[in-house]
């Protein structure tokens, strides 16, 4: 597979598909770079997820992340609906490629420079809680009154209390280094099922042989879950076109898939030697796959 130049789509597809550890010393530079932008703008950003966790329990970042996360919260400091927009165009006018994702609960612009991926996430207020991906409810004060931490030298926010944050997120054994592939599993238990309103998308399961499986189990994280008919196909309903975690489960298997980028109205397949298939054909030690799910 193509892999850009590091700063553009073709970076970001094999970035998405892959998801390589990324380079410490460039990911220091980008988060650095991405504050001064982000101050400059008069944008409040917390530290979140991985980029959270680590500056957190290890001072660090986590050898095998993938990538930077940060999220503002809309209707506080002066962000507005429209402030993804301009905060994507200050991270072109960098050199980053910039790609823009939305869905229920949050605005994402996703993106890429040397190989690192930097998401920002804008965050929706529902009620008193906004929804981390994939759909961990979190009340709203905990990004609303953020703490200051020091990491790499420099000051930033971070979710309050992070030790809170990371144990609603990842669970009781946050303090734990788990490698990917481990966390994943441990997040999604976390996250009930819910009704979604949307249109359908079909997935199609195959096993090791490339056999239609009968009977296994497609389940939406955060959603609802169906089963595969006998040419292997179930039926999962979206609310629009953005990243998912799903699970596929059948007798002898069982897979995470993290973060899907799929939508309604699509047919997407699925291969249980997917994750082995990807892992030959990526440089290094890789990270969560994505895009294990590929169109029909």
């Amino acid at each position: 597979m193509n892999r850009g130049n590091g700063s553009d789509q073709a970076a970001m597809e094999y970035s998405s598909t892959y998801n390589p550890p990324m380079d410490p010393a460039v990911a220091e530079r980008n988060l650095k770079e991405a504050k001064q932008i982000l101050d400059q703008l008069g944008v409040v950003f917390l530290l979140a997820s991985g980029v959270c966790l680590g500056a957190t329990r290890d001072n660090a970042f986590i050898p095998w992340d993938d990538d930077i996360d940060l999220v503002s919260v809309i209707g506080i400091n002066g962000l507005t609906e429209q402030s993804a927009d301009i905060m994507a165009a200050a991270f072109r006018d960098k050199g980053y490629f910039v790609n823009e994702l939305e869905s229920t609960h949050s605005a994402f612009r996703i993106t890429i420079k040397d190989y690192v991926r930097l998401s920002l996430g804008f965050a929706r207020i529902t009620g008193d809680s906004i929804y981390d991906y994939p759909g961990i409810r979190l009340p709203a004060k905990m990004f609303t009154q953020p703490k200051e931490i020091d990491f790499l030298r420099e000051k930033f926010l971070v979710p309050n209390p992070p030790e809170e944050y990371l144990r609603l997120k990842y669970g009781a054994e946050w303090m734990v280094p788990k490698k990917a592939g481990e966390y994943e599993k441990d997040v999604v238990e976390l996250i009930p099922a819910a009704d979604l309103v949307g249109r359908t998308c079909r997935i199609r399961v195959l096993d090791q042989e490339d056999r239609p499986v009968l009977g296994a189990d497609v389940v939406l994280v955060g959603g609802g879950s169906s089963k595969t008919d006998e040419h292997g196909y179930a039926e999962i309903i979206l609310p629009g076109f953005t990243y998912y975690a799903l699970i596929i489960r059948y007798p002898g298997h069982e897979q995470v898939l993290y973060d899907e980028e799929i939508g309604p109205d699509k047919n997407y397949v699925y291969r249980a030697n997917s994750y082995s298939t990807l892992a030959d054909s990526a440089l290094g030690e890789i990270g969560s796959l994505g895009n294990v799910l590929l169109p029909e």
